[in-house]
């Protein structure tokens, strides 16, 4: 794909695009030859073969108001559903794991967390290399692939829960592979980045995000439902897969037919090793670990506690009614991020994220000091509250990083021009959403490191409030600590 990359400078075929369609776009005009173009201060809109766009400038207005604004939105539209499908496989076998002894399956406690936090590990690894998938290959010839390597870990599960013979190794290779999930929402956020202008950018990001997390949310709604629906009193664990399938090739069509790759889009390693050298870079990562980590990683392990801590309520029903309505912890979390973000411009994302840990610490507290009562709802109730605690966060602290290395960077206080600080910016956002998502590994561990010592989840929740507390203080020291004094009031 890279051989048919068009340079970004040079004349090259002018494509006229009347007669291709335009998701959601209605009537709109097509991209014109240049020579047809209004006169304005930016080149023409130049399409070339493999559906490349060159000349490509959303901060020039005229371009964005008449052509730039349908063709980023329909770019939008398909790296949501891309992005949205990854999370969906990335999160699959949380689902699954907790209905495997019903399926003749003999793993242990051990295993099966095993198998919940390899998706995690594998995920947030494959983020850091995905970030840099965008400007080499094209945004449209990226989500094709990745998308397409979505059909890898969904009938890789379908074929191993077929056989309760499936080797334990086997079963945490196939889990593994549903990280190329996981390593979606980097590629689709990089490439999103390049479509809007700055003063579009955070809408369009955490649509984008949102949308992604929500996948979290359906799958595990969808899946407990789709496998016992036709299944007389066991369950169709293979349909887990495959019922992924004919979404996923819809992606595919829709990202090969409907996106776009831009020759503007370019890499910048140099910005990654730069951004990795500022302090400021741990820090976040350290509180978005808090923030996203703990979104991703109570996800994960929501069907499996309840599963454990209520028994006999989880096995009521047709599709396991208890279980179903573990999609809601994800689906609070999602769209609780937005709204983070919202109050953290109006009231400072470091307050925000302050508040956001203290309400995760409480809530946590709350739920250990009750579990004695074995009130489902209550226990519901209260972890339905630390998603929502933790969505705010999560918007609250990625709303943080760009004020942050815009005005206390090290190449801030040097005097670099805003440019070098948006680079800087925009690639220690890629690699803190990789160190963040991590949290969905160390949260199914730590709870299985805890059940192996003790026989009980509870040290684990004392311990991920003292965390709560540990990152509340760092947030309060970095950025909100003599605030006025060090220009981090307004972060």
């Amino acid at each position: 794909m890279t051989a048919d990359r068009p340079a970004e400078t040079g004349t090259g075929n002018s494509l006229d695009l009347a007669a291709e369609p335009r998701l959601g776009s209605g009537s709109a005009s097509p991209i014109a030859p240049s020579v047809a173009a209004p006169a304005t201060d930016a080149p023409a809109l130049e399409v070339r073969p493999g559906r490349w766009i060159a000349n490509w400038d959303a901060e020039n207005k005229h371009q964005w108001e008449s052509q730039g604004r349908s063709i980023a939105r329909r770019n939008l539209n398909w790296s949501i559903f891309a992005e949205f499908l990854g999370f969906v496989v990335w999160q699959l076998w949380s689902i699954v794991v907790v209905q495997l002894p019903g399926a003749g399956f003999t793993f242990s406690t051990s295993e099966i967390f095993w198998l919940i936090s390899m998706p995690s590990l594998v995920g947030a690894t494959l983020r850091i290399p995905y970030t840099f998938m965008v400007p080499r290959f094209g945004g449209r010839n990226w989500t094709i692939v990745s998308a397409l390597l979505l059909l890898i870990p969904s009938v890789g599960l379908a074929m191993c829960v077929s056989n309760p013979d499936t080797p334990f190794g086997v079963m945490l290779f196939v889990a593994a592979l549903a990280g190329f999930g996981g390593g979606n929402f980097a590629s689709s956020m990089a490439n999103i980045t390049f479509f809007y202008p700055a003063r579009e950018k955070g809408w369009a990001l955490g649509l984008n995000a949102a949308g992604g997390n929500l996948g979290a949310a359906v799958a595990q709604l969808a899946v407990p439902i789709a496998i016992t629906l036709l299944a007389a009193g066991t369950v169709n664990l293979p349909m887990a897969g495959l019922m992924w399938v004919p979404l996923i090739l819809l992606a595919v069509f829709g990202a090969y037919k409907y996106m776009d790759n831009l020759t503007s889009a370019k890499g910048d390693i140099a910005g990654s090793l730069a951004a990795i050298k500022e302090p400021h870079l741990w820090v976040m990562a350290l509180l978005y670990i808090g923030t996203f980590g703990s979104f991703i990683g109570f996800a994960g392990v929501f069907p499996k506690l309840i599963k454990d801590y209520f028994p006999a309520f989880s096995s009521i029903g047709v599709g396991t009614v208890a279980l179903s309505l573990a999609f809601l912890g994800p689906l609070v979390g999602s769209l609780a991020r937005p709204y983070g973000g919202r109050m953290a411009d109006r009231m400072g994302g470091a307050r925000m994220t302050v508040t956001a840990f203290a309400s995760m610490a409480i809530i946590t507290l709350t739920m250990i000091w009750t579990l004695p009562l074995k009130n489902f709802w209550l226990f519901l109730v209260l972890f339905l509250m630390l998603f929502t605690a933790s969505g705010f966060g999560n918007g609250a602290t990625y709303r943080m990083i760009p004020v942050i290395f815009a005005i206390s960077s090290r190449a801030a206080r040097s005097g670099a021009s805003s440019v070098t600080t948006q680079r800087l910016a925009s690639s220690a956002l890629g690699l803190i959403s990789a160190i963040g998502a991590y949290g969905g590994f160390v949260i199914p561990q730590v709870l299985n490191a805890s059940n192996s010592a003790s026989g009980s989840y509870t040290p684990a929740f004392y311990g991920f409030v003292g965390a709560y507390v540990v990152m509340l203080a760092v947030c309060w020291f970095f950025y909100i600590r003599n605030a006025n004094r060090n220009a981090m009031g307004h972060v």
